[in-house]
């Protein structure tokens, strides 16, 4: 996913490195039934490898990276979407270590406790993510995670999902987008407690680059979380930029993404 801001980043002279989280990279689940031709009866009952993953996992490997790394330089810690909660965890755990946390459209909670309550919130309701509960497979509940079949054929399905997450792609580069997505999504990692705490998180300079036309984290939702946070640390505000771009589009324009990252202090 990483890929074209990591070159961009190159060409503008920055070292930049893209971190896998636990049971993702080479070791991602994609059971055979979940490719072609598909048994999504058979992937339904599939026990998931990340159903034991906690946002702590998470954290715990990004943490052990950033020790590594911070030896060479200043920390730039950057987390799109769910990734959020991750580098919000490590703005926890390593404060000392991180130069600037940077959110892209990223879950940056502070007053509720996780992804899953704030998305029962109004902020929420321009989402285009409910059409979708078709693209599920499976029990979520007894799986432990949510399993999406991102390797539908149906038409109908493909063409919500692309407005819900990266309208402003042609419909070949979604599907190269769709083909490096994991299907499952850990339940315990959107249900953890991810907050920001004031004497921690709190005392790192951070950046928000909001995405305006997101279907997915909605710009509404977007700027509760930045105002929220602006609000538990007032001598510590937010520095934001804005990007007219949908919840992946941004990657299509990574070139002004690296500019923005490229331009912060540290």
């Amino acid at each position: 996913m990483w890929t074209p801001l990591q070159r961009e980043l190159a060409l503008l002279g920055q070292r930049s490195l893209a971190v896998d989280l636990p049971g993702h990279g080479f070791d991602a689940q994609y059971p055979a039934a979940y490719q072609a031709p598909q048994d999504l009866d058979a992937w339904a009952a599939e026990p998931s490898k990340l159903a034991g993953v906690t946002l702590r996992d998470n954290v715990d490997m990004v943490v052990d990276v950033v020790r590594r790394v911070a030896a060479h330089g200043p920390v730039v810690l950057v987390g799109a979407s769910l990734g959020g909660t991750t580098i919000t965890g490590v703005g926890n755990a390593v404060p000392d270590l991180v130069s600037r946390l940077v959110y892209i459209s990223g879950w940056s909670c502070v007053q509720r406790s996780n992804p899953v309550e704030y998305m029962q919130e109004p902020e929420f309701e321009g989402n285009l993510l409910a059409p979708l509960a078709a693209l599920n497979v499976g029990d979520p509940a007894a799986l432990g995670v949510g399993r999406a079949n991102y390797r539908t054929a149906d038409p109908d399905m493909l063409a919500a999902l692309k407005a819900s997450m990266m309208a402003d792609a042609t419909d070949e580069q979604f599907r190269a987008f769709l083909n490096i997505l994991q299907p499952d999504e850990s339940l315990a990692v959107m249900m953890s407690d991810a907050r920001g705490h004031a004497d921690t998180w709190g005392t790192i300079a951070r950046t928000y680059i909001r995405l305006t036309e997101d279907r997915s984290l909605p710009v509404a939702m977007q700027d509760r979380l930045i105002a929220e946070c602006d609000a538990l640390t007032p001598g510590n505000p937010y520095d934001v930029h804005t990007l007219d771009t949908s919840h992946v589009g941004f990657l299509l324009r990574s070139a002004e993404v690296a500019g923005i990252l490229g331009g912060l202090t540290v």
